[in-house]
């Protein structure tokens, strides 16, 4: 008979806990390094070059995670051992969490133009004035570049002004009441245009944002140009935010 205390060996002994474990480990590490590349850019600790390899290198040791969460999930398996096997299922499921948005960035950069300033008015583009010293001093030029034209127009080709039937100074009620419930920084307003600053939630990327109004016989003509002070491309974030904010904007004046 048996002592009491005494207590057989799990099959497998240590190795389906350690493996287990050690995906976590490499799992949180992944998740600092690809969390905190936007935050530390964003707080200006680290250059974007820095920020970007932080993201590489994360991704890379995510994806080690997810191998080693299978492994885990086959020996404990093997082993008959259902909580590593769990912590394995698990660290391979937030791999592939984690991994998603990277990877919807990376194929968006293969779909859309390496373009990053949109506009709805192609052949006579909204200007910035207040937010031109700001553009000036980034890497991006300040006036529409015109080589952009064709690219956008064959990627956005829907993407057009919008019609209020309201008057000029409604209409510009409407769109500053829109641009201030999206939480954009306004620069400048006028009677006829408006200039804001669109701040990335991710990396804090700063957008500028120009909004015309041109009065017409039954209403007012609404023109918007969006433009990435920094980086060639902006995975269709500006031709995006023009959407949305149109579709906001027409609601609200329809109300």
């Amino acid at each position: 008979m048996a002592s009491p205390i005494f207590k057989p060996h799990s099959r497998g002994g240590a190795w389906p806990v350690v493996i287990a474990w050690l995906g976590v480990v490499l799992l949180v590490v992944a998740g600092v390094l690809m969390a905190g590349s936007g935050t530390a850019y964003r707080w200006d600790w680290v250059a974007l070059g820095t920020s970007f390899s932080m993201l590489r290198q994360g991704a890379h040791i995510a994806v080690a995670a997810g191998a080693v969460g299978l492994v885990a999930v086959i020996v404990a398996a093997f082993c008959r051992r259902p909580r590593p096997l769990l912590t394995g299922l698990i660290t391979s499921t937030a791999v592939v969490a984690m991994l998603a948005l990277p990877a919807h960035m990376m194929q968006r950069a293969q779909t859309v133009p390496p373009i990053h300033d949109i506009t709805t008015d192609l052949e006579n583009p909204p200007t910035f004035e207040a937010l031109a010293e700001a553009r000036d001093a980034a890497p991006n030029a300040v006036a529409y570049p015109q080589g952009f034209a064709d690219q956008q127009q064959a990627a956005y080709g829907r993407l057009s002004a919008i019609h209020l039937s309201l008057s000029m100074e409604d209409a510009m009620a409407a769109v500053e009441a829109t641009v201030e419930a999206q939480g954009w920084e306004i620069a400048a307003v006028s009677d006829s245009k408006l200039e804001a600053t669109a701040t990335t939630r991710w990396f804090g990327f700063k957008d500028d944002v120009v909004i015309r109004l041109t009065e017409k016989g039954d209403g007012v003509r609404v023109d918007m140009r969006s433009a990435s002070r920094i980086g060639q491309s902006d995975l269709g974030t500006n031709a995006a935010r023009i959407q949305d904010f149109l579709m906001a904007l027409h609601e609200r004046a329809a109300q």
